[in-house]
């Protein structure tokens, strides 16, 4: 258990804070009906929660204050929404009553939370109770008086929860629709994620959000009188044009927030300010910002193309993994290219996709597994050099209620075994074990380009020599591809096998995939050949044997 707050466990809270946003993402989402019944709030809040925490990963200081201005200006530099400009604006707040001290304590805390509670009403041009700013003042009034910083945060924590269940009734809009403010409810998982930090993995909220009329509940239609939503950075106006730029925004449109990263806004000639709006007429929202200091980061949402994107992302595709996956249980494939992640789609299971020779961490892992949905989740890395990213991904997954195995999948071609033996009518061991062997019994080879000389097991070699890859190990070198495809499949096959997968890029010879089967023919006519195309790819040829 904490009882002061340092900059480590400040960066711990954003990343504790982007899991629980990213699992309960849809859920705020679906119960987003005020100001705007746009869906979005969960979106919003996640994105700049996101953009938070990769400017805090960009700092390295022990001092909380430190960590918690690079949240508060990673938060306002990547605001999404109303409610993510509100959310850097509580991180502001924090970051400025922590002081230049290390540590924060409860009664810092308190004192911080209070701050931050200040910056962000005065953002809001025109506040309502029943919503955000409502279940912040709540959770800053209850922890004003507590010394110890575990107390602080319950007492925050606590407090949050009991106001947030009180919204239904102060918004005729949420009574309406029977649910919370979605934003509020926002504010209760981040500060139940900062509870879990301090309280060693204890939650007080583990719960998800209400929906609004069961699980098949359409999505709600936008109700604002504006059509679109506009957002911009805005740089060098003095503070004394704040308040005039909030009437002007307030006399074409509504849900008007104006926030600056100045230290206390008494100063901020310098200071970038977030601007938002709902309004009909774009062009004078910008030109309300232009006349007063250097617009940039301009960002223009349609409500209705908003709910349009909604109603197709429906609640199976998530943050990170895409498609529909067994019931009761996922299967998560990491893939490179669209190629492949259709092939794993089809197959049944949920994909992440990547792209090129990127290393996907075991954040981003995390998040694809928590985006399943599911309580069970197997998790094909395909690749050796991500499995121990996976790994991690699952032990945090595990500590976050999500039973995740690693399947330790070394290439496409083992994932696709293992997929083959996947049945959710089993139980979860049993599929896991199954899925492990399949896997193990999928000999991998693939052919590569030799980047330059080197010796290796199969002799000296010379950039763009063919390598014949088997399980990891260079066992032949050539110059034909059509040889070497057939060479290595011979290799493959003289430890015996009935199955051949062989993964063909866009790049290879047309020829290939035809050369290889007639030689089989010829050679193994027990042997059966299945060849996918798997777009770009850094091999010549992937080959599975099983």
């Amino acid at each position: 258990m904490l009882h002061a707050l340092d900059g480590s466990a400040a960066r711990r809270w954003g990343e504790v804070s982007v899991l629980a946003l990213t699992a309960n993402r849809a859920a705020i989402d679906r119960i987003n009906v005020y100001p705007v019944a746009d869906n979005d709030t969960g979106t919003n809040l996640l994105q700049t929660m996101r953009s938070a925490l990769e400017a805090a990963d960009r700092v390295r200081a022990a001092e909380a204050h430190v960590v918690l201005t690079a949240l508060s200006e990673g938060a306002l530099h990547g605001a999404a929404g109303n409610s993510g400009l509100l959310l850097s604006q509580m991180l502001r707040g924090m970051a400025q009553h922590a002081g230049a001290g290390q540590r924060m304590s409860g009664r810092c805390f308190g004192g911080a939370l209070e701050r931050g509670c200040e910056l962000a009403a005065g953002a809001v041009a025109e506040p309502a109770e029943g919503t955000m700013l409502t279940v912040l003042r709540a959770a800053a009034g209850a922890c004003r008086e507590q010394a110890e910083l575990p107390d602080a945060v319950h007492a925050a924590t606590f407090a949050a929860v009991t106001a947030l269940s009180a919204t239904t009734a102060q918004r005729p809009e949420l009574a309406s629709a029977g649910v919370v403010d979605a934003g509020g409810r926002g504010v209760v998982l981040i500060l139940d994620a900062l509870y879990a930090v301090v309280c060693d993995g204890q939650r007080l909220v583990p719960e998800v959000p209400e929906e609004p009329a069961g699980e098949g509940a359409p999505f709600p239609r936008h109700d604002s009188g504006y059509d679109y939503e506009v957002m911009y950075l805005l740089s060098g106006a003095p503070f004394s044009v704040a308040r005039e730029l909030r009437e002007r925004l307030v006399g074409i449109g509504d849900c008007v927030s104006v926030a600056d990263a100045g230290e206390d806004g008494r100063d901020a000639g310098g200071t970038t300010w977030a601007v938002h709006v709902h309004c009909d007429d774009i062009g004078a929202a910008i030109e309300s910002g232009v006349e007063v200091g250097r617009v940039h980061g301009i960002r223009v949402t349609r409500f209705a193309d908003q709910l349009d994107e909604g109603r197709g992302r429906g609640d199976v595709q998530q943050y990170g993994a895409e498609g529909s996956v067994p019931a009761g249980r996922a299967v998560l494939a990491i893939v490179r290219g669209t190629e492949l992640a259709e092939l794993f789609r089809a197959e049944g299971a949920g994909v992440l996709t990547i792209d090129g020779a990127e290393h996907p961490g075991a954040r981003e892992m995390l998040e694809a597994v928590l985006g399943t949905g599911r309580r069970d989740v197997l998790l094909l890395p395909n690749d050796e050099r991500l499995v121990e990213e996976a790994d991690n991904a699952a032990a945090a997954a595990v500590r976050a209620g999500i039973d995740a195995v690693v399947i330790p999948t070394a290439a496409p071609v083992q994932g696709l075994a293992a997929l083959a033996v996947h049945d959710p009518e089993r139980r979860t061991a049993e599929d896991t074990v199954a899925l492990a062997e399949a896997a193990a019994a999928t000999r991998r080879g693939e052919l590569v380009v030799a980047s330059g000389e080197a010796l290796t097991w199969a002799g000296r070699c010379r950039g763009g020599d063919l390598l014949g890859m088997l399980d990891g190990e260079v066992v032949l070198i050539g110059s034909d591809r059509a040889k070497a495809a057939r060479d290595l499949a011979d290799r493959m096959l003289s430890a015996g096998g009935e199955l051949v997968t062989a993964l063909v890029p866009e790049h290879a010879p047309a020829a290939l995939p035809e050369s290889l089967a007639e030689h089989l023919r010829r050679t193994h006519p027990e042997v059966e050949l299945t060849c996918y195309p798997c777009g770009e790819s850094s091999t010549e040829l992937m080959l599975g044997v099983e």
